[in-house]
């Protein structure tokens, strides 16, 4: 039982809220909601359940193997893509949970027929199951998925793969944040490229998907996709992770609007006007356990770089950088307290943080603290955080500890 004062907070009306405004602004794509990483830090099986109540048979998107069997229990309809591939020993038991796969390397195509042969009578001339994969292509990210110049040899050696079938094709997107859509442009026609072998070699998927939540919130991108899957007889399916938990990605050069497309699909965007609606999912709050005051001149923090210069009244948090709160924002953050900001006094510890409450009248031991979220008339994201810790709202959210207590609220 957790009794530390330190707890976050997710909000599962805001979450069903922002799955509705994805949804729609994707149109006729399909979504797939990633849950990978504990849900953006958020909580996974609580999350997921929530948005089961939303679409049982929805998509949801998870790291690995593990991850999704974890899921698979609170989410018994959902359809599960393990994004980041199957390693040898995972094959059977993706096999069993009814766990879709993405696959870009033969390795892969080998451990799944291995384990499909494995559940098959030994009395069968054919396997009795025919196991659906989503095959990765490599347009520009050189991260994972199969290159164009190896794509012939990996789809002769699903030929060999009687147990599996191509029941989608995706992408990665580099850029999609940047508004100009040149880099994507160009992954677009690496991508046709590659729909068109894997049609000559007799595949025909069900689902064609790329792009994240840049690509839900820009004019023009879900569209490009749609018809791009269109000409392949193929359902569109969008990707939205952060957008999903309150967040737009931030985006970078003009945007355009779009008269057209070019002929890779895509040509450029412009935000679309439900941007603004999204709301963050994640509150996260702590207790004043302690407070003291302080001389001028007096020091505060591992390597005394808090001096104070004037008397002041300082507070600590039981909340440090183990418990995920970036050791970046010592001296450069604040926190809420009774509606006001409270800047970080000195340097965050594994466990403890100093604010300096000499400005807010009245405080005492026991108040609440928001380190993300809003109180009163203020509110600090983890936009907020990522500047002050010169990175990105994503790693922010990932990094709130698992001894951080996720507590869903309606």
């Amino acid at each position: 039982m957790a009794t530390r004062p330190i707890w976050a907070e997710i909000s599962r009306q805001r979450l069903l809220e922002n799955y509705r405004l994805l949804r729609r602004l994707a149109g006729a794509a399909d979504l797939l909601a990633i849950v990978k990483a504990n849900a953006y830090g958020h909580g996974i099986l609580p999350c997921a359940g929530t948005l089961c109540t939303e679409e049982a048979r929805m998509w949801m998107g998870v790291t690995g193997v593990q991850e999704g069997v974890a899921l698979r229990a609170t989410a018994p309809r959902a359809r599960i893509l393990v994004m980041g591939g199957v390693w040898k020993q995972e094959a059977a038991a993706a096999i069993a949970h009814r766990l879709t796969t993405v696959v870009w390397d033969s390795s892969h195509i080998d451990w799944l027929q291995t384990a499909v042969g494995a559940r098959r009578p030994a009395a069968a001339s054919r396997p009795t199951v025919s196991v659906p994969i989503h095959l990765e292509i490599d347009t520009g990210m050189s991260r994972q998925g199969v290159r164009l110049d190896a794509l012939p040899a990996l789809l002769e050696r699903l030929v060999a793969s009687p147990g599996l079938r191509v029941d989608g094709v995706m992408t990665h997107l580099h850029s999609p944040e940047s508004l100009d859509g040149r880099a994507t442009a160009e992954q677009f026609g690496q991508f046709r490229t590659a729909l068109d072998l894997i049609a000559a070699h007799g595949h025909h998927p069900v689902w064609i998907h790329a792009g994240n939540s840049a690509t839900v919130l820009t004019e023009g991108s879900a569209k490009a996709l749609i018809d791009l899957a269109a000409q392949y007889s193929a359902n569109a399916m969008l990707r939205p992770g952060l957008a999903l938990y309150g967040y737009a990605p931030r985006f970078s050069g003009a945007g355009l609007s779009l008269a057209g497309f070019s002929a890779s699909g895509f040509s450029g965007a412009a935000l679309l006007s439900g941007v603004h609606l999204l709301q963050p999912v994640l509150s996260w709050r702590t207790r004043i356990v302690s407070l003291c005051t302080i001389a001028p001149g007096e020091t505060a923090g591992y390597c005394a770089t808090f001096r104070a210069a004037r008397p002041s009244r300082l507070a600590l948090l039981p909340a440090g950088y183990a418990d995920g709160l970036n050791r970046r924002l010592s001296n450069r953050g604040s926190v809420l307290v009774r509606g006001q900001r409270a800047p970080i006094a000195g340097r965050i510890s594994m466990d403890l943080t100093t604010i300096d409450v000499t400005d807010i009248p009245g405080v005492e031991i026991g108040d609440e603290v928001t380190l993300i979220g809003e109180q009163g008339r203020e509110r600090i994201t983890a936009y907020d955080h990522a500047d002050w810790a010169d990175t990105i709202p994503y790693e922010i959210l990932c990094n709130i500890a698992a001894r951080v207590p996720r507590v869903m609220k309606d």
